[in-house]
């Protein structure tokens, strides 16, 4: 129950926007948000789904574009997207699944896990990488995918000390990645299959990797000087639990209903039942 301020809600569709009111004809809402996706659509901006719900309903979801434009493959509702840094909600929520089975503390000490990390991060916590307050550097640390995988440590200086600032890192969420694997003795990768995908019914969602053969994946895009152009393809696995899952627009929605409706951890079912009872 101690985290519950700390923890904000997260909005959980591949392209979401806020619905201040609710039109009375659903054709006026559909052609709201028509007008505000037609236009980044119309410049080659913008390829991909977008869904909007509101309490459980689906009020708008449209596929726009191609998910493979090379053999004119047009995306739809199934389509599998590299979520990208949406992936850092899905680290966070296994650490407080971990925290809620009694396998860690969020106020514990990285070190206490991570028995190889520097000096530097003496004071290190894991709510300090959760909340990207821990002070690392983009450097301080390198991760090897592999068999097996390998979190390389460089003792760097400290840009802050923990708690004292806020600055965005990816490297934050690789450490708790690999802290998750080292703690459950499960890859990363069957952790959040197991534990959460899987109990939510989100059969369209994983770790994304160049090498897997994929079902329904888009191939990434972004736009050129003559049109869309192929995206770079970095090894997607670098990314690991700070940006390598992929998923769609209809799991995401099942994720945002199965987290804040308290199918998961416990304490969010508490807060649930304390609002019905107010």
């Amino acid at each position: 129950m101690t985290r519950l301020a700390k923890w904000p809600r997260i909005v959980l569709t591949a392209f979401a926007f806020a619905v201040v009111s609710h039109p009375s004809h659903p054709q006026a809402l559909s052609d709201r948000l028509e007008h505000v996706v037609k236009p980044y659509v119309d410049a080659q901006m913008f390829m991909g789904n977008v869904m909007v719900a509101k309490n459980g309903e689906v009020l708008f979801s449209k596929s726009y574009g191609m998910a493979d434009l090379e053999w004119s493959v047009p995306n739809s509702s199934t389509t599998r997207f590299n979520i990208a840094s949406m992936t850092k909600q899905f680290t966070a929520a296994s650490i407080l699944l971990l925290e809620d089975r009694g396998k860690l503390k969020t106020d514990d000490l990285v070190k206490a896990y991570l028995v190889d990390a520097p000096p530097s991060w003496d004071k290190i916590t894991i709510y300090n990488l959760l909340t990207h307050t821990s002070g690392i550097s983009a450097d301080a640390a390198k991760y090897e995918p592999g068999t097996p995988d390998k979190l390389v440590f460089n003792d760097k200086p400290l840009i802050f000390q923990p708690g004292q600032q806020w600055a965005y890192t990816n490297l934050g969420y690789i450490v708790l990645g690999y802290l998750i694997e080292r703690v459950s003795g499960q890859t990363y990768e069957d952790f959040v299959q197991k534990n959460l995908f899987k109990p939510l019914g989100m059969n369209d969602s994983g770790l994304f990797s160049f090498v897997t053969v994929i079902p329904q994946r888009a191939s990434g895009y972004w736009p050129g000087s003559n049109g869309m152009e192929n995206a770079d393809r970095p090894d997607a696995r670098i990314g690991f639990s700070a940006g390598s899952l992929y998923s769609t627009t209809e799991d995401l929605l099942r994720w945002e209903e199965g987290l804040f409706g308290g199918r998961l951890l416990s304490w969010i079912v508490a807060k649930n039942d304390h609002a019905v009872q107010e």
